[in-house]
């Protein structure tokens, strides 16, 4: 108890000194210890210069609304037994409104602003509001759900327009702000620090996020994320909460992503996304030391579509893509939006490892197809295999499917069960097919009893399976 009092009354003397505008520690480098000031920055001037460009947004959407008491009727029963038209709902004055709030910026003095698509997102009408507190109505040019941005436009010209900067200068650590309207707060200035950067949230393969633990709330959806030369580094998107208020992890879309995005909707009216055609998961240290790498980084390809760029530029299922027209991949999340804001029928180069060797290819991205190679996982009855699996080869037809729906792979084996050993420790689940184990084709039960009996014990070997029609490398060690 008396610690926890000690050390509640270190902190008051430390915000006290920190009130004052200052910072104190110990120069270690002299003997006689003397405190050491260090000025805690002043974000007076940054929020006064860049509010101006900051705005609200009010939206409102009207929902057909129907008296407690008739709620779920049938039409039919409310027009007989009551004399209830049904028409009668859908006028004005029988609709609710529901409202909220967010944030936007100006990007362009003619009345273009910047902020999320889920703040306008099935809106009827939309209010942006000015710092100097002029109201305009605004009009959605167009939105991306897959980056959550939305490019307003309202009638007005000679609008302070922001800076906007570059995400990918700032550094962890770096002071930022956020101006937003968190609970209707308007004008509301918050500063943290960048926390991370290339964050990859769940169901969100084009955006990797700015975390920061700059205080985000309900409102501030949409608004700037701000660094310390007044330029706009990103938009404030997403929080991470239990309790639906800010926990200290906020994370905001990066500038570039959103800037490529507006402009596309200015120029085009839609945006389009490049296509590469690949299907990739991340490399564990287990997959690594499978392929001889001294660390886990990249991409591993673990599908290729038939007829996509990546198949005409020759990259193959194994391949490790480790470079991007320029840009390092070290995680697999590095890699989509890289692809998602190339242009459509730009020749890209990309770095990748084969089999240990480094090597460069070039692609050319093609707009994105939603389509996907699948494979057929077949039925049967079980052959046992002796690694901790009862396989079995596939039956005429279930080939016959099976190179119909993924021309590339010849053949494979029906994993029907799955014991303890090797495969069950390398993630192998009935209904897998194995294709290849390091880079040698499996086509029948035959061909994998040669290729196991040439592995040695105790070192890891890529093992390609398709599963629910998707391609993936699972580590697979000999015991």
């Amino acid at each position: 108890m008396k610690r926890w009092t000690s050390g509640l009354l270190a902190a008051a003397l430390i915000l006290s000194s920190a009130s004052a505008g200052a910072f104190w520690g110990v120069d270690k480098s002299k003997s006689v210890q003397q405190p050491v000031q260090v000025a805690l920055p002043d974000f007076s001037q940054l929020a006064e210069q860049t509010g101006k460009w900051v705005v609200n947004i009010s939206t409102t959407k009207y929902i057909k609304a129907i008296p407690p008491q008739f709620q779920g009727v049938p039409p039919e029963i409310l027009k007989f037994f009551f004399g209830i038209d049904p028409r009668q709902l859908d006028r004005p004055s029988q609709k609710e409104e529901i409202h909220s709030l967010g944030s936007g910026f100006i990007i362009r003095s003619n009345g273009y602003i910047l902020t999320n698509n889920h703040v306008v997102e099935g809106a009827d009408d939309i209010i942006v509001r000015m710092s100097d507190r002029r109201e305009f109505k605004a009009e959605v040019l167009g939105r991306d759900k897959a980056t959550d941005v939305a490019l307003l436009k309202i009638d007005a010209e000679n609008l302070p327009a922001a800076k906007i900067g570059s995400s990918r200068k700032l550094k962890v650590g770096q002071w930022v702000i956020a101006i937003g309207e968190p609970f209707g707060l308007d004008y509301t200035v918050t500063h943290g620090i960048v926390s991370a950067k290339g964050r990859s949230l769940p169901n969100e393969s084009y955006v990797p996020f700015i975390q920061t633990d700059v205080p985000i709330n309900p409102g501030n959806s949409g608004g700037p994320l701000i660094n310390m030369n007044g330029e706009v580094v990103g938009i404030n998107s997403q929080i991470f909460s239990k309790t639906g208020g800010y926990m200290g992890l906020s994370f905001a879309i990066p500038i570039e992503i959103a800037m490529n995005v507006a402009n596309q909707l200015m120029t085009k009216g839609k945006v389009e996304r490049g296509f590469l055609g690949v299907t990739i998961q991340e490399v564990s240290s287990d997959l690594a030391e499978s392929f001889g790498m001294s660390r886990p980084y990249g991409a591993l390809v673990a599908e290729v579509g038939k007829g996509t760029p990546a198949e005409k530029a020759g990259i193959r299922p194994g391949d490790i893509i480790i470079e991007y027209n320029g840009q390092p991949i070290n995680k697999s999340s590095d890699l989509p939006p890289l692809v998602g804001i190339t242009t459509p029928g730009e020749r890209v180069k990309i770095v990748l490892l084969r089999n240990g060797k480094r090597m460069t290819v070039s692609a050319t991205v093609t707009a994105k197809n939603e389509g996907k190679a699948t494979a057929s996982t077949g039925k049967a009855k079980a052959n046992a295999g002796h690694f901790g699996a009862a396989v079995r080869d596939l039956t005429p037809e279930e080939l016959a499917e099976l190179r119909k729906e993924a021309p590339g792979i010849p053949g494979g084996v029906l994993v029907e069960e799955v014991f303890d050993g090797a495969a069950a420790k390398s993630g192998l689940r009935p209904g897998d097919i194995i294709v290849s184990i390091n880079f040698h084709p499996v086509h029948n039960v035959a061909e994998l009893k040669k290729v196991l009996r040439k592995l040695h014990k105790g070192r890891k070997y890529p093992m390609r399976v398709l599963r629910r029609g998707g391609s993936i490398f699972l580590p697979l060690v000999l015991e």
